[in-house]
């Protein structure tokens, strides 16, 4: 097989003639003929103003660069779309996919033998790792990690966990305008991803779980030295790998190591947003995600992670006590250790190598989880045919039982307009439902699951409530809330015909969510519905038309169908 500059030659009807003019047009930079036999491996450049949990890309980017220089190999950075939560819209999930398009379609135009890629916040790492199983090219994957934490009043602080009770307690009036300008300074305090487990957290221990990054990738701090001696670690396995062409993607992403993934999801109290991740990297490997499986694995495996939005620590605290391969060896009776990883080894040579630190609470044992079940369940019942998740370890332990009034917001733009007004018929035991927030009724499925509490309970102290939706949620969020519900109400799915009064059922322990009403009106009101005109115009040209053409449900991972790796699975 072509390697180096000889990789995907570009078509000019000569060969030779296009290796001649790729060397002559690439010598303009200065390189050597002998810089330009060596291996090249590609390192993705995903730095923009627009990112600061990516604020660190050109440090790492420098390190990964010696890194394969040391190894004997030819670095070439490249850049592609660079996502941040705060500044996608309509949200990242939106974008996600296009990011994945472009990044594999730049791995495979260019000539490289071997990718690093380089990413954080939430939806760039599950981007790049759909890119890298799709192109199936020799990949080590380089999370940003996690800022520092902050401090005010001499309490600790953490983006975003600690954001969203603040600007709770800012809305219930108990934090004035001068006090929360000055929190807004201090939740941040340096670039990287939340230094909470939310969903870039979440995402990086997955992808070294899988064994897709090498150890302690998921917990380095973004500004510490070690993120850096990471970053070049990484350059050099990725330069001893572009030969050989082994591990790919392929021979990493199985069966196996997807199960792995969804015992530490499950286990580090993991953001509800990682499952249609995993299932979406799954799926361009081919590998059935199955939802239940997950659900079984959350009753055998605990909650042994002790940070926020589950817990108390932060991610720099599980870096210090040894980070993933720790946790990896309190998990070893529960996963497939034969798996391998990007370090040439399997799963039980990283657990081998794992710190042992004497007296630390952040990853507890079998024997003395932090919950007794994992962090997610998945809900089926009348509302939920096709299933929808709850973070159960982040949620109200009096809420998972509950039966309530329906009190519904017909789509995000409603429940902005209503959800603080004075005359909103609600009380605490109600429960809050959004609809049309979905993969397609948003579009782009945005992270309004966490519908904030009506301003009037807030006053009165509530704290908490059910909240239903076709939604995501962040994972550094909390509370009682369902999510994803499938099939989303835009399309059809029975939450499209729940009204206001309805009662509903929420029952986590026996995994169901239920709309209190007979068949015979269920499908009636479906008749109806089905009447009904779209509640949004539908996007009419580009990429945003592409994405509501293809899109996937949450179940399936809000992939594009003509993406997986066995074609098209059928819109539902």
């Amino acid at each position: 097989m072509p390697n180096g500059l000889r990789k995907g030659l570009t078509s000019y009807g000569d060969d030779a003639f296009s290796l001649f003019l790729r060397k002559a047009f690439i010598k303009a930079m200065g390189y050597s003929d002998d810089a330009l036999d060596r291996p090249i491996v590609g390192i993705t450049n995903t730095y923009s103003d627009y990112n600061p949990c990516h604020g660190n890309v050109p440090d790492l980017i420098e390190s990964a660069r010696r890194g394969v220089l040391l190894a004997g190999g030819m670095p070439m950075v490249f850049p592609t779309i660079s996502i941040h939560e705060s500044f996608a819209h309509p949200t990242s999930m939106f974008l996600r996919n296009l990011m994945a398009m472009d990044t594999e379609e730049m791995i495979r135009a260019q000539p490289m033998d071997a990718v690093v890629v380089i990413g954080g916040c939430d939806k760039t790492l599950p981007a790049q790792v759909m890119a890298a199983a799709s192109a199936d090219i020799p990949a080590v994957v380089v999370p940003t990690g996690p800022m520092v934490v902050g401090h005010h009043r001499g309490e600790v602080l953490g983006a975003c966990t600690d954001c969203r009770r603040l600007w709770s307690q800012y809305r219930a009036g108990q934090i004035d305008e001068a006090e929360i300008d000055r929190i807004s300074g201090r939740l941040a305090p340096s670039v990287g991803t939340c230094m909470v487990m939310g969903t870039a957290s979440t995402m990086a221990c997955v992808l070294e779980a899988m064994g897709l990054a090498l150890p302690l990738s998921a917990t380095a701090p973004a500004v510490h030295a070690d993120r850096r001696r990471i970053a070049e670690a990484s350059g050099k396995r990725a330069a001893e790998i572009a030969l050989a062409a082994v591990p790919s993607p392929s021979q990493l992403i199985t069966a196996a190591s997807v199960r792995n993934a969804m015992i530490v999801l499950q286990a580090i109290g993991g953001s509800t947003n990682g499952i249609i991740h995993l299932t979406a990297i799954a799926g361009r490997a081919g590998i059935p995600l199955d939802l239940d499986a997950f659900d079984r694995l959350g009753r055998e495996v605990p909650v042994l992670i002790d940070l926020k939005p589950s817990g108390a620590h932060y991610m720099e605290h599980l870096h210090h006590v040894g980070g993933l391969p720790a946790l990896l060896r309190e998990l070893a009776p529960l996963l497939d250790l034969g798996a391998p990883t990007v370090a040439g080894g399997t799963l039980a040579d990283i657990i081998a190598g794992a710190e042992q630190v004497p007296n630390q609470d952040v990853i507890r044992t079998l024997a003395a989880p932090l919950k007794p079940q994992g962090a997610m369940a998945i809900l089926r019942g009348n509302l939920a045919p096709h299933g929808a998740v709850i973070k159960q370890s982040a949620a109200s332990p009096e809420l998972l039982q509950h039966t309530g009034r329906a009190v519904v917001f017909h789509s995000i733009e409603d429940m902005a307009a209503r959800i603080d007004s004075p005359g909103l018929d609600v009380a605490p035991d109600d429960i809050l439902v959004l609809r049309n927030a979905g993969p397609k009724g948003a579009p782009g499925m945005p992270e309004a699951g966490y519908l904030p509490i009506p301003v009037k309970l807030a006053r009165q102290g509530v704290k908490d409530m059910v909240r239903i939706s076709d939604a995501r949620m962040s994972g550094t969020a909390f509370g009682t809330i369902v999510l994803h519900i499938a099939p989303e109400s835009a399309v059809g799915g029975p939450l499209a015909i729940v009204q206001t009064g309805d009662r509903i059922q929420l029952d986590v322990p026996a995994r169901r969510l239920e709309l209190l009403i007979d068949e015979v009106e269920l499908t009636r009101r479906l008749g109806v519905w089905q009447k009904q005109p779209p509640h949004r115009t539908p996007a009419t040209r580009g990429y945003a038309r592409l994405f509501e053409d293809q899109v996937l449900q949450a179940d399936q991972g809000c992939d594009f169908d003509f993406l997986l790796r066995e074609g098209p699975a059928g819109k539902r």
